[in-house]
Parts: structure tokens; sequence; C-alpha cells
């Protein structure tokens, strides 16, 4: 079942938080409030949809050292950050840090639901990536040692003459392992096996060259 992207509003201010949560139901988005950073942590995981509006100044732990945790500990969700104090080394510090957008608490609410449009938006894709990621190493893992061999050699670029005579096969033997191969994979090119075998950052022990 496929988690739904939330928005994460986190505020030390209750009457803040409870005002722009209500704003944010409003726009159609489903929320969670959270008062404490700890409460936050408790709450979310690298499996967690959505994104979070963060008040940039909070006691304890500021919006900026709150994004560097959440990223260490693999939740990547993009952050807007709210703030009545904002300055532009923050800003561009919030940026870097991979922020979405850095809105004075005081601007126009419509820029608030750009900016949660937008991180859900970027949620979305990162999800996509990362689930087309995973299924791609899915089918790698379905691959025998000899087809991890195999594959290995084609995606060097070494001909189904050299790859036979390497393993001390025929050259039939070596074909069925390429159609084998591409059909656990999805695909039918050896260039298009590279650009999977690269995207998947899957490590191949490639054995000594056969020779051109």
């Amino acid at each position: 079942m496929a988690t739904l992207a939330t928005v994460h509003l986190i505020d030390d201010d209750t009457e803040f938080l409870a005002a722009i949560s209500r704003f944010v139901r409003k726009g159609g988005f489903q929320v969670a409030t959270h008062t404490s950073v700890d409460d936050l942590l408790a709450t979310v995981t690298p499996e967690t949809r959505g994104c979070l509006i963060a008040d940039l100044v909070m006691p304890g732990v500021s919006g900026l050292e709150l994004q560097a945790l959440l990223s260490k500990r693999g939740v990547m969700m993009p952050v807007v950050f709210l703030t009545g104090h904002g300055d532009i080394p923050s800003s561009v510090q919030a940026m870097r840090g991979g922020a979405v957008d850095f809105i004075e608490k005081l601007a126009p609410k419509e820029q608030l639901i750009g900016a949660i449009v937008r991180a859900l938006e970027r949620d979305a894709e990162t999800n996509l990536a990362r689930t087309q990621l995973e299924e791609r190493r899915r089918r790698f893992a379905t691959l025998t040692d000899r087809e991890r061999t195999v594959l290995g050699l084609v995606v060097r670029g070494d001909r189904n003459k050299q790859i036979a005579g390497f393993l001390g096969v025929t050259e039939r033997t070596v074909k069925l392992h390429r159609a084998a191969i591409c059909a656990k994979l999805g695909v039918h090119s050896a260039a298009r096996l590279a650009i999977l075998a690269s995207e998947a950052h899957l490590d191949m022990d490639l054995p000594a060259s056969t020779g051109h």
C-alpha cells in the first residue's frame, strides 16, 4: 500500500502551528504537526513521503541543524523554511542543504502553498527515482553468477567470440546467457545494459581483459 505524502509542520509556537495547520489542510493537504524536534524524529523515517515545513529558529536545535540531522538519518524529505528572522546567509545555507524555499512567516499564504506544491513534486520525483533504482537492483539480483560475469564482459565491450573463449563455452551458449540477461533486465542492447548497470551502481568484478 502506497504511503500518502504528508506535509509535516514543526514549530514551538503552538498557536502559530495550529493556525498554519488549518490553512494547509484547507488547501487539500494531509498534515502532521510537531511541537518539538524529538517528536518529529520519532515520527519520520527514510520511507516517509511528503515534505517538512520548519521554523528556522527553534529552541535547542535550529532549523538548519534539523535539516542536517534528518539528512544523516536518511530522511530526504524536501524542506521549506519559515522564519521571522531570515537573512541571506541562512537562506543560502538552507538551499545548499536541499531546502525548496525560504519564506518569511508574514509572507502571503499563497506563497507557502506554492512552496508546498513544489516540495511535494520534488518528493514525488525523488520517490519515483528511488523506486526505479530498487526495481533495477531487484532485477540484477536475479542474475546467476555466470550471467553476472557475462554481463560484466558485455558491458566492457567484449564480443561474443571473446566471451566464449574466456569462459570456455560456445558462442551459442554466450548468446543464450545474453538473452537470459536481457529478459531478466527488460532491455535488448549492450548500451542499455551498461546504462542500467551504472544507474544501479552495480559492483561487478570484471575479469582480466579477454583481448580484442
